[in-house]
């Protein structure tokens, strides 16, 4: 019962969220059509694009996969 309620509470306060316009536009999060793969494409094509433009990119890259384990 308490994933379907989760559910539902999810999906309005996206869509709220959305609708205001308070997500930023590369926002993932809860998203249909949008994945870590859409997140690592848009990293990949900054890279690129800064390195055709002659320019020096450092990633800074942090795992949080278990930051929130209890």
């Amino acid at each position: 019962m308490s994933n379907v309620v989760e559910g539902l509470v999810c999906h309005q306060l996206v869509a709220d969220l959305e609708q205001n316009g308070l997500l930023r536009e590369l926002e993932s999060i809860y998203r249909r059509g949008r994945s870590t793969e859409t997140a690592v494409v848009k990293v990949v094509a900054d890279f690129l694009s800064a390195a055709d433009r002659g320019d020096v990119s450092f990633p800074s890259l942090l795992d949080l996969s278990t930051a929130f384990d209890c």
